[in-house]
């Protein structure tokens, strides 16, 4: 007799999506379910806080398997990622001996500068590396690209190892356009045919850089970093279809370099979406074989959000980005150090970037399994929703006569430069965190003295005949680099400000305002002063003149701020400045007293310490 197994959830009666809503409506007492709960995205749509199989059941994304057009799912039946590190070398000995020693710490892909393509620079640096177990990439000036294809070709050939090979040459004629505002070179095209022609006995070398990531790294959302890819890449095949070359062999030479932000879900959709979307795209140009649809990205984690204050904070940043990358299975992940931003990276916080996507694999397991999210209400919404926005970016691009025309013009510039900016104003309205510096600093942190590099420049090792042009650049502000110029301007200054905190009244209002207003002011390198409480106001002004603070901060409740405040501004007499923790319903009041000074949530927290180190520093 056949054992009847008994199916639990069928005790319980289907719940509908209607009746979810009904209780969260009720449970929300009158406050509009899509105000409270649905988020609005920077890329265009809406969130919902919950999805059903119902949200899925259209969507064609589901339908294919990983390795099966259109890629959605990834182009590979495994997911074993490829953990890449550039090397920093002054020679070619020193690049291949950093080579060898990380290779023998398992980096399986490396990446290395050329600065002179000869043929001993690269004996040199890859000597002793198994060039069929280690991916392989080169950067150089794009003007020295085809020079660079035909030593390593020779290279090859010598070594027997022209079908063993896999890597690729990052040309990139854009790159100083994007950079630095210059004309993108007239013979781009001919030199790429050139390019391809030269690598056609290599089969696994991609020579054609789509590098995106470069929109990601100015704060571009990531509709627009996705867009812009996708229109690159689409402008390349045309303009080489065109110059006579098959598309099967165009497509099969064309790399995606991308970034990765740390929106988790949304860029682990991002990936998804692009495979699907390029495959789309590449076989609208009639390929002999759905292979050539499928998308090569290298991936690297972002330098738009890595801080130079409390900066082990990127290992949490940084770490969330190549997971995303990982889960949505790409082919390779650099993941940068944490300390870039300030130094060039040493072996220590290499070898923590390495470790970080070591742990991915090793501790967590997640080159086992292809295309996680795979049937995920979640992602799968996400995915289709973010190609959607994404893909209105590519029809209005090509529109406007393609990507070439509005890199020239400024105008894909100027449009990732607005969205740096609106995330620059955000990040001083805390609308957007980075733990560290806009929120919850460390009071005590000194960062000058670590500082040993600017900002970087366009890398590509070759000098500027070219007239820039600062108005068709991409921004090259990282989102931090205004609250760090404002504590570097604190700890440069003769006297660093202390910041008193005058609390008193209702316990749990004064100790919230109390951390609140610490926080604050401990975003511009303050010395701050916290107190457990005071029982009149002429104690914690007497305590505050005694410590020889600079800013006084009345930290109470709202009702008893009507009195409080005129009190202690009163008996301060200008001798420091005076803060209220808040925004008050008697705040015309006060301000009618003379009383000017409110820090609240609604604050613009740059601006307003950007205020008081023009009046408190010498």
């Amino acid at each position: 007799m056949a054992e009847k197994k008994e199916k639990l959830f069928d005790q319980f009666p289907a719940v509908t999506t209607e009746e979810w809503h009904a209780k969260v409506d009720a449970d929300l007492k009158g406050v509009p379910f899509e105000k409270k709960l649905v988020w609005r995205t920077n890329e265009g749509f809406n969130v919902q806080p919950m999805y059903r199989a119902e949200d899925i059941a259209d969507l064609k994304t589901t339908d294919s398997l990983p390795g099966q057009y259109p890629f959605v799912r990834g182009t590979r039946n495994d997911n074993n990622w490829l953990t890449r590190q550039n090397i920093i070398a002054e020679t070619p000995q020193e690049a291949n001996r950093i080579a060898l020693d990380i290779v023998k710490k398992g980096v399986s892909s490396l990446g290395f500068k050329v600065k002179s393509p000869d043929i001993e620079t690269i004996r040199t640096m890859l000597e002793g590396i198994d060039l069929a177990s280690v991916e392989i990439n080169f950067n150089c000036c794009p003007s020295k690209a085809v020079e660079l294809a035909r030593v390593l070709v020779a290279y090859l050939k010598e070594k027997n190892a022209t079908e063993t090979f896999h890597g690729s040459i990052d040309y990139n004629p854009l790159r100083r356009a994007l950079k630095h505002g210059t004309e993108i070179p007239a013979d781009l095209t001919i030199q790429a045919k050139e390019l391809i022609e030269t690598v056609a006995d290599v089969p696994a070398i991609r020579v054609i850089a789509i590098d995106s990531e470069l929109f990601n790294a100015a704060g571009a959302y990531i509709f627009q970093e996705l867009g812009y890819a996708l229109s690159w890449g689409a402008q390349w095949l045309t303009a080489l279809t065109d110059a006579g070359i098959g598309i099967d062999a165009v497509a099969r030479r064309v790399k995606f370099n991308m970034g990765i932000s740390s929106n988790y879900f949304m860029e682990l959709a991002k990936f998804r979406a692009a495979r699907m979307l390029w495959a789309q795209i590449v076989k609208q140009y009639h390929p002999e074989c759905d292979c050539a649809c499928k998308m090569f990205v290298h991936a690297s984690t972002s330098r738009f959000n890595q801080t130079i204050y409390d900066a082990h904070v990127n290992l949490l940043r940084s770490q969330t980005e190549s997971m995303s990358a990982a889960l949505a299975g790409v082919d390779s992940i650099t993941t940068l150090p944490f300390d870039q931003p300030y130094k060039t990276p040493d072996t220590f916080s290499e070898r923590i970037a390495r470790n970080q996507q070591f742990l991915l694999k090793e501790e967590s397991h997640l080159d086992k399994v292809v295309d996680p999210a795979g049937g995920s209400y979640y992602v799968e919404t996400l995915t289709v929703s973010l190609a959607h926005e994404a893909w209105k970016l590519f029809i209005d691009i090509d529109d406007k006569g393609g990507f070439f025309t509005l890199v020239n013009n400024g105008e894909i510039q100027k449009s990732v430069n607005e969205s740096s900016k609106k995330r620059h104003t955000d990040m001083a309205r805390r609308k957007e965190i980075l733990l560290g510096t806009n929120q919850y600093p460390n009071f005590s942190e000194m960062a000058a003295d670590k500082i040993e590099k600017t900002e970087g420049t366009c890398g590509c090792g070759c000098a500027n005949h070219e007239t820039a042009n600062s108005g068709h650049a991409l921004s090259s502000k990282r989102q931090a680099s205004d609250f760090e110029a404002l504590r570097l301007n604190t700890e440069h200054a003769a006297n660093r400000p202390k910041v008193f905190m005058l609390t008193i009244g209702n316990l749990a209002m004064r100790l919230a305002r109390a951390q609140f207003s610490s926080n604050f002011f401990g975003c511009a390198g303050y010395e701050i002063i916290d107190n457990i409480g005071f029982e009149t106001i002429s104690d914690g002004v007497k305590a505050a003149f005694d410590a020889k603070a600079d800013i006084i901060v009345l930290c109470s409740s709202d009702d008893e701020y009507a009195t409080f405040a005129p009190e202690a501004f009163r008996l301060i007499e200008g001798k420091a400045e005076f803060v209220i923790a808040g925004a008050p319903a008697c705040t015309e009041e006060l301000q009618a007293q003379g009383i000017t000074n409110f820090i609240h949530v609604r604050s613009n927290v740059l601006e307003t310490l950007q205020a008081f180190n023009a009046k408190l520093l010498k």
